[in-house]
């Protein structure tokens, strides 16, 4: 072969391969996410990306989310609360993991049932939930899942 030819087809190699590394240079690496010890232990809320909140009722809460899916339909994350009462008459709405780190809530079902979920304690709620969910205040790691209903 005429080192013309093989010059050619080393460029026309090259083209073709060209637009794959483009692409693979571009694509974002997907990475798990942590919450460390430290953050467990309340440092996660001086993350600028935490966001505080006054409720309507008074109560403050922060919030830190560590992870949403591409679907935007799983996350998890932590959050504090302040005391509060709050009464769901409609249903949850998502399916939620609940890991006490300090605190404890206590859960009211419609039908009267009652629940104490205290810190070192884990509870899943429903989406199709209704009741009181009563707290003096908390911490919590969380669990979120969310459907297209």
């Amino acid at each position: 072969m005429h080192s013309k030819s093989r010059l050619t087809i080393v460029f026309l190699c090259a083209g073709l391969l060209s637009p794959t590394i483009a692409d693979n240079q571009n694509l974002k690496t997907v990475l798990p996410a942590k919450i460390s010890k430290d953050d467990s232990t309340g440092m996660i809320f001086h993350r600028e990306d935490m966001t505080a909140t006054t409720h309507s009722d008074g109560h403050q809460t922060e919030d830190v989310t560590t992870m949403l899916s591409s679907d935007g339909k799983f996350s998890s994350g932590m959050y504090r609360s302040g005391k509060t009462r709050l009464e769901i008459s409609r249903p949850y709405g998502v399916n939620e993991f609940m890991y006490f780190l300090s605190g404890s809530i206590t859960l009211t079902s419609s039908d009267g049932s009652v629940m104490t979920v205290h810190a070192g304690e884990a509870v899943t709620i429903p989406k199709e939930w209704t009741g009181i969910f009563d707290t003096d205040g908390y911490e919590k790691i969380w669990v979120i899942h969310s459907s297209d209903e």
